[in-house]
């Protein structure tokens, strides 16, 4: 068991496998996009693997892929299929924009994916196009379709509110209704171009979603891997989900960490901490020292973020694109 200098266990492993992505989300990402990676600077597949068994016996068990968008990167479904047989990891799911889930759904499914989470801020096609300066929302709701032939895939909506009344949360907060997927409404962090958005917060969202469906019921069961809170509305067949790191710190229960696509470990979605250890490993370290540098650098995971402070030093300021979603 892994656990940090303030008594969390940590267990989760969140590994970016690139900085690329064929969105440009105007909250991520400027519209003329960003000089990537190049591809000496991300970790290959080979490291990842090591940094993720290294992971598995320090007693992580779940590995989330992100990016960037993650099905970009060329033969990532063959990475989640070796994740998949790394001793000691129970769960390996994806986070992706959907724009490539119809052509990789049937890989995804071969190399046993556990659960995806599909990013979709609006139904609203001039408003999806608006958001993510690409015309691709027909594309990511034939992935959606397809995903939903897969029973065997855990299917999750991640939804960020804009404050846009086009945006039209209550059509999102229906895909739970009408499909077995569980929806999550994520409030915008103070990260990158999401500083520029105005805030909504889970009561603001709560707040009109009961006023059309009713009382909202906590539901008190594990759905995943983070610290997501679910309830259920009448008539739903999926679960309305909160991810809340603004309203409703969950700083006490943090169980994870992140790897970046240039082999970065970062301890805290805020701040800029953590150690390379892609330098590490192709320094020629043993899997021993890897480990110990692992260890050391959960020492300095952050109690908490301060995202609510007016005077913030140290915050991170790489997009999520950089960071892994």
């Amino acid at each position: 068991m892994m656990m940090d200098a303030f008594n969390r266990k940590i267990d989760y492993l969140r590994i970016s496998v690139t900085d690329r992505c064929d969105l440009r989300c105007k909250y991520c990402m400027p519209n003329s996009g960003v000089q990537p990676l190049a591809g000496q600077e991300i970790l290959s597949y080979e490291e990842i693997l090591r940094i993720a068994e290294c992971f598995a016996r320090l007693g992580v068990s779940r590995i989330k892929i992100t990016g960037g968008e993650p099905l970009v990167r060329r033969n990532v479904i063959d990475l989640i299929f070796k994740l998949k047989r790394v001793q000691g990891i129970e769960k390996v799911t994806l986070t992706t924009n959907g724009t490539h889930l119809a052509e990789f759904i049937d890989g995804l499914s071969e190399a046993k994916i556990d659960a995806i989470n599909l990013s979709l801020d609006t139904l609203n096609p001039e408003l999806y196009q608006k958001i993510t300066r690409r015309n691709a929302l027909p594309k990511v709701l034939e992935g959606f379709q397809k995903a939903l032939d897969y029973p065997n895939i855990k299917l999750k909506i991640n939804c960020v509110p804009l404050g846009i009344p086009e945006q039209n949360l209550l059509e999102i907060a229906e895909l739970a209704k009408n499909h077995p997927v569980h929806v999550r409404f994520i409030e915008m962090m103070p990260i990158g171009l999401g500083r520029n958005f105005p805030f909504k917060s889970e009561t603001d969202i709560m707040q009109e979603l009961e006023q059309a469906y009713g009382s909202l019921e906590p539901f008190n069961e594990v759905l995943g891997n983070g610290p997501c809170r679910y309830y259920s509305l009448s008539a739903f067949q999926g679960k309305i989900g909160f991810i809340s790191a603004m309203s409703h710190k969950f700083c006490d229960s943090c169980n994870r960490v992140r790897l970046l696509a240039n082999g970065k470990l970062k301890t805290c979605l805020q701040f800029d901490h953590g150690v390379n250890l892609k330098d590490i490993i192709r320094s020629g370290s043993s899997n021993q020292e890897l480990e110990a540098m692992i260890k050391q650098a959960l020492e300095s995971k952050p109690r908490e973020h301060h995202f609510t402070k007016k005077f913030i030093t140290e915050t991170e300021t790489k997009s999520m694109f950089q960071i892994g979603g």
